[in-house]
């Protein structure tokens, strides 16, 4: 059963943080808002209204650096409050796979809470970067093996299908995570690359439930096997590094969607310029006794680049029915190829005209959904629409960033990979929500350790957090307060 696997899952870590994290609110008058209709509602981007940062060279209860924070985050249930004009809550944040600069190292999950305060900011002059800082306060190894599916795991709720392992001699379960979902009950969802897959974790780390994806999606090499490594690309399945990056939930109804970072391999993920088309799914989890039923598989076209490569999607957000946002991005910026980014992204893709194929031919890698990139003539997909520019330069320039030259601290990270929302609670604008974002900064730093050992990555880059007002009309009157524990 799923909790044989306690002893041996490396999620296991826990740690209460209190790192200089800052950030600023409010809005200003000057600062023209972005509207968009979807499914014949206004949505409408306000602008950013905070930033902040952990220092690259800080470190946690183990010593080692803190980093990657923005692979997952998700505010903890019951911590969000308002006072005084002021707001407040707990970060849960997963950093992924560790240092990995010169390879993959074995490096423990861990998941950390960060406290914070966040004081409003609606001066009209630009903040530069130090004071910017000052509003917002605050208290592994790649996969060479498969563990074989236990018996009965197809049916069994707490039963485990085939799972990726460090290797036959060493059988601990190997996770890049990516997405996470904080569950009403205390335990919380958890996506990752490597799989495929989703897993379900009580608090302290003891592994539940697992969810495997539809045969379309796993990772078989060409005599047809399972092999969840990422150093190379499999035959079919979803592609190297480019697993379940996105991870969200409909509380409410209690469905738990999970969606690619971009195409499988026989989608057209082979290449950057036909791996457009990528596959949401959707899971019922109502009954934690019950194995989790696939409910739905749509296809969201991500966006290009003016050379048509794929914009890849880092993470994904449930707003309302059939409604999500979705970051996607460059890999450009501070810490990247590159320092001028030229997309970077909370965007929004609506589900309702889009073709349901879950449970027909095309969950077989036999079928793809699109050759060489063009998508079958059979199939409708999402629509998807800009909405949020994290590169915009007026805004930026308000906190004290910039994108392009010169590559400095006040650079815009590259690495932006996770959304949270939370209520602004404005009688004025009662449709109104604070969008959090963090970037995976990759432990880049050059006073780092990694496991117990210092390391020098050449260049500092420090955990940034964005926070953006977004009028989000759909959303469900008090789903958000509900999720996050607001009566």
């Amino acid at each position: 059963m799923g909790s044989r696997l306690i002893a041996i899952t490396p999620f296991v870590l826990l740690a209460r943080l209190t790192p200089v994290l800052a950030a600023v609110l409010g809005q200003r008058d000057d600062v023209p808002s972005v509207s968009v209709s979807l499914d014949g509602v206004a949505y409408v981007n306000k602008g950013l209204v905070g930033f902040g940062l952990i220092p690259s060279n800080f470190t946690e209860s183990t010593g080692d650096t803190l980093g990657g924070l923005g692979s997952a985050i998700a505010i903890k249930r019951g911590t969000w409050r308002k006072k005084n004009g002021k707001y407040s809550g707990t970060l849960v944040a997963h950093p992924d796979r560790g240092f990995n600069i010169d390879g993959t190292v074995n490096y423990q999950s861990r998941q950390f809470e960060i406290d914070f305060v966040l004081n409003p900011y609606d001066g009209s002059a630009n903040l530069d970067f130090v004071s910017a800082q000052q509003t917002l306060e605050t208290s592994g190894l790649d996969p060479t093996g498969v563990r074989p599916a236990q018996l009965g795991s197809q049916l069994i709720p707490f039963s485990d299908p085939e799972m990726p392992i460090v290797s036959k001699a060493d059988n601990r379960l190997v996770l890049d995570v990516e997405g996470v979902v904080a569950n009403h009950d205390g335990t919380y969802w958890i996506s990752d690359e490597y799989g495929a897959y989703v897993y379900r974790f009580t608090a302290d780390g003891n592994l539940i439930q697992t969810i495997q994806p539809p045969p379309a999606f796993l990772p078989r090499d060409a005599n047809g096997d399972l092999n969840f490594t990422s150093v190379n690309p499999p035959t079919t399945g979803r592609n190297a590094n480019q697993g379940f990056e996105g991870l969200t939930m409909d509380h409410d109804r209690q469905v738990l969607y999970v969606m690619l970072q971009s195409a499988t391999i026989q989608d057209g993920g082979s290449s950057k310029s036909t791996s457009r088309f990528t596959r949401l799914l959707a899971y019922n989890v109502a009954n934690p006794a019950v194995k989790p039923r696939l409910v739905g598989e749509w296809v969201v076209p991500l966006p290009l680049s003016d050379k048509n490569n794929t914009r890849a999607c880092s993470e994904i957000h449930f707003v309302s029915k059939n409604i999500f946002l979705a970051l996607s991005r460059d890999g450009d910026g501070r810490g990247g190829d590159d320092n001028n980014s030229k997309y970077k992204q909370a965007d929004l893709f609506s589900i309702s005209k889009a073709t349901d194929i879950h449970g027909t031919k095309f969950d077989s890698p036999a079928n793809p959904i699109a050759v060489n990139g063009v998508l079958d003539s059979t199939i409708t997909p999402a629509q998807y629409l800009s909405f949020v520019n994290y590169v915009d330069p007026v805004q930026l320039a308000r906190f004290g960033l910039h994108n392009g030259k010169p590559n400095d601290l006040t650079l815009l990270d590259a690495k932006w990979e996770s959304l949270a929302l939370a209520p602004v609670g404005d009688p004025a604008f009662p449709n109104d929500y604070f969008l959090f974002t963090a970037a995976d900064n990759d432990f880049l730093s050059t006073q780092g350790v990694s496991l117990g050992v210092p390391f020098n990555a050449g260049l500092d880059v420090d955990n940034q957090f964005l926070v953006f007002r977004l009028t989000l009309p759909s959303v469900v009157r008090g789903s958000v307060e509900r999720e996050l524990g607001i009566f």
